[in-house]
């Protein structure tokens, strides 16, 4: 085979025009670029093989000369063979368009279908609800698979047999004694005449159809957490694998409980002789009230934990606590015996409070 049709580059070309047309040619069939395709790896094989032989200005001169070798054709996806009954055809195409038409396709059909794309929205629930779990129904509005031609874009009904390749749904190619088949570019490699595109979806196999899902926000989430639902974003194009929806959970703020992570926080207000004195104080907690001891000589800002009082986790289910922060509040008003018992303590209790 000749070096220079694999190259695509006229007998005469320059040193940069070689290494121009090798680069583009790699990237279309390196292995790298193309892993598992066995047609392209031979294609590149033959390529390096035509590269480095032209590349070298002896091995060049030897080659122009008739001496080297030249590599044996390899069995290209397309590539019959040779036919030395055709002699005197006039052909249009080169050798570049017969060797890009013919090895490109398979790369081509391999992309025909295309995941869907994934739909994003946004959920409000209240902070009870979104500690203890619930359900709800939403609205979206997606690309669905239309359902007249069943995504398929075109019309179902058949045409009839594709006039340029009669029904064999390949066309053949000759350039001197070698002759190549690719796919027919008018019916597609069917054999049979393209259908007309879908009123309905004008061709693309999709419309638009709006959709209520129903979403089990887990207990514990949390603000901003996303919740995924598999399948219900866009279809997909040509029978891709359609798109998941995504919905982030807004999570509203409890006038009273604080969360962080999995513990919630909570202020709890204590008088200066129950601080002083200790006492058993009433806490509101999430599944009603509980007691909370507090030890003789509390100071204000102290705070103190009730095991597993917190929010439940959406990872392991086990709940975090809850920290109660005492705040010392004292009386807006006061009495004469109270403000002379204050004092009386303040003789007795008041040195090294500032120390």
């Amino acid at each position: 085979m000749d070096l220079y049709i694999v190259l695509g580059v006229a007998q005469g070309a320059s040193e940069s025009e070689i290494k121009r047309a090798y680069r583009r040619l790699a990237r279309r069939y390196h292995p790298d670029i193309n892993p598992g395709d066995r047609g392209a790896e031979a294609r590149f094989r033959l390529i390096l093989e035509a590269y480095e032989t032209l590349i070298d200005p002896a091995r060049r001169s030897r080659y122009d000369a008739g001496h080297a070798s030249e590599p044996e054709p390899v069995q290209a996806t397309g590539f019959e063979g040779f036919d030395f009954s055709t002699r005197g055809v006039d052909y249009s195409a080169t050798f570049g368009d017969l060797f890009a038409e013919v090895l490109t396709e398979r790369g081509a059909r391999g992309d025909a279908s295309q995941r869907g794309t994934d739909l994003h929205t946004e959920m409000p629930v209240s902070f009870e609800e979104g500690l203890g779990g619930t359900e709800r129904s939403i609205t979206i509005t997606r690309r669905e698979s239309c359902r007249t031609c069943a995504g398929s874009g075109r019309t179902r009904a058949s045409a009839g047999t594709c006039h340029l390749c009669q029904g064999t749904g390949a066309v053949r190619s000759v350039r001197g004694h070698m002759v190549f088949s690719r796919s027919c570019t008018s019916c597609g490699g069917t054999g049979q005449q393209i259908p007309r595109p879908c009123e309905p979806c004008s061709g693309t196999g999709l419309e638009t159809r709006s959709e209520t899902v129903t979403v089990r926000v887990p207990a514990g989430v949390a603000d901003g957490d996303r919740l995924r639902i598999p399948g219900k974003g866009h279809a997909g194009i040509r029978g891709g694998q359609p798109g998941d929806l995504y919905v982030a959970v807004k999570v509203a703020s409890h006038p009273t409980f604080r969360r962080d992570g999995d513990d919630l926080h909570l202020i709890v207000p204590i008088a200066v002789h129950e601080a002083a004195l200790g006492a058993r104080v009433v806490v509101r907690t999430l599944e009603g009230e509980a007691r909370l001891r507090v030890p003789p000589g509390t100071q204000s800002g102290q705070r103190f934990r009730l095991r597993e009082r917190g929010a439940p986790s959406t990872r392991t289910g086990q709940r975090g606590d809850l920290i109660v922060e005492v705040r010392i509040m004292l009386p807006k008003v006061l009495d004469e015996r109270s403000k002379e018992l204050l004092r009386e303590f303040g003789r007795l209790n008041g040195d090294g409070v500032r120390e």
